[in-house]
């Protein structure tokens, strides 16, 4: 299956240092909509850098993607907004970690299979913003309506919830 926002470049075409710039179209980022389930992506361009190294091709840069999600809680509209640094190491199959958990500190980079002819950055950046965006986004009026529905705000339930409801009741006598 070919990626929503596929900026695809042959390995044999990335000798040396190169610096690109990839911005996805207006069927580009509705597609991406759509499968993140957002309202829309107004906006997804990066710059990244490309560097062959001795594990595979290192892409580094920074995105920024505008998109709309949908409140949780109200079914509203909520903008998101993301700028984020990003980093990826392309490696051949065989060379890909085995399927066990492994601990990334921040200066390592996530690491993407290639198919041992080209390198998908579009795909890389679309993930990225997949990632950074708030996976439970509530709009303004989330609150007032959890109040209404009688759900408790996180201060008030649990063990501590209860006994500051204690206070208050004893505050009063």
């Amino acid at each position: 299956m070919t990626p929503e926002f596929s900026r695809s470049y042959r390995l044999d075409s990335l000798g040396g240092l190169k610096t690109l710039e990839i911005e996805a179209s207006a069927e580009e980022r509705a597609a991406l909509a759509g499968r993140f389930g957002l309202q829309d992506v107004a906006e997804l361009k990066a710059q990244a850098n490309v560097t062959p190294v001795a594990a595979g091709i290192e892409v580094a840069g920074h995105m920024t993607g505008r998109a709309t999600q949908i409140c949780v809680v109200t079914g509203e509209p909520v903008p998101a907004f993301v700028s984020q640094d990003f980093a990826v190491r392309f490696v051949a199959p065989e060379a890909a970690p085995e399927a066990e958990e492994i601990e990334l500190n921040a200066e390592e980079c996530d690491i993407m299979e290639h198919d041992g002819q080209a390198i998908d950055i579009g795909e890389a950046v679309a993930q990225t913003l997949g990632l950074a965006l708030n996976p439970y986004p509530r709009s303004a009026n989330a609150e007032a309506r959890l109040r209404e529905a009688g759900v408790l705000a996180e201060g008030e339930a649990g063990p501590f919830g209860a006994l500051a409801a204690l206070r208050d009741k004893l505050q009063r006598k």
